[in-house]
């Protein structure tokens, strides 16, 4: 298994930016395919960003899309996630999470993710 922290959460102005980290522990970082998730107060929480093992192949949240961009440096072991143009409704956790199935395709779902960080809070305010 992989274990996942996540860094760089805080309380940011609207239209601000933020950059969040994802440090994962071990060798094997490059055989996940690897998201982001958050969850906001009463919701359900829910996908933001994923990418492949590589690097490559971004699938977004259509909320996010043109303003997050999701990264990863396999040699450093960190998954990161750029959140620009911010929102008051971007506020929530934010979670990485690791997916190591054989399918080449980010998936959007919970379900398809076996480890999971603790969160970092991100607050915007108006």
């Amino acid at each position: 298994q992989v274990q996942l922290v996540e860094s760089g959460g805080g309380l940011v102005q609207a239209v601000g930016s933020l950059r969040l980290s994802c440090a994962a522990s071990g060798r094997t970082f490059s055989s996940y395919k690897m998201g982001w998730f958050r969850q906001a107060p009463g919701k359900e929480r829910e996908f933001v960003a994923g990418i492949n093992r590589s690097g490559g192949s971004p699938l977004y949240q259509d909320s996010v899309k043109g303003r997050f961009t999701i990264s990863r440096d396999n040699a450093k072991n960190t998954l990161y996630l750029q959140m620009n143009s911010l929102k008051p409704e971007d506020t929530a956790d934010y979670y990485c999470a690791a997916d190591r199935s054989f399918s080449s395709s980010v998936s959007p779902y919970k379900f398809a993710y076996e480890n999971w960080g603790q969160g970092t809070q991100v607050t915007v305010s108006s």
